[in-house]
């Protein structure tokens, strides 16, 4: 009985190769068991590009923080505004009516 030419002789030698069984175990060894193995490695991998999403998202945050901080620095009219929509400050002649929605 041949399945495309191949004797149960040949697939036996086949499967029996020395140089076969050392790959598949060197090959199973680093997927499963190593220290660096691939499992781990896809793991760190996710990891790594969720840390590089948090640090863009949280620089944007800080140029964002520095444009706000350079805008108030600059400007006494949009330091008052702040203080008043933040804070609630206000002047000694005025009135302040908070509307909640």
């Amino acid at each position: 009985m041949s399945f495309l030419g191949i004797t149960g002789k040949k697939i036996r030698s086949i499967l029996l190769n020395k140089y076969l069984i050392v790959f598949l175990c060197f090959t199973i060894f680093v997927v499963f068991f190593d220290n660096h193995n691939l499992i781990q490695r896809w793991h760190s991998y996710q990891n790594i590009n969720r840390l590089e999403s948090e640090l863009k998202f949280y620089q944007d945050e800080i140029d964002a923080t520095k444009r706000k901080k350079n805008e108030l620095q600059s400007n006494k009219e949009n330091l008052e505004k702040f203080a008043r929509e933040h804070y609630y400050m206000r002047k000694k002649t005025e009135d302040i009516f908070i509307i909640k929605e």
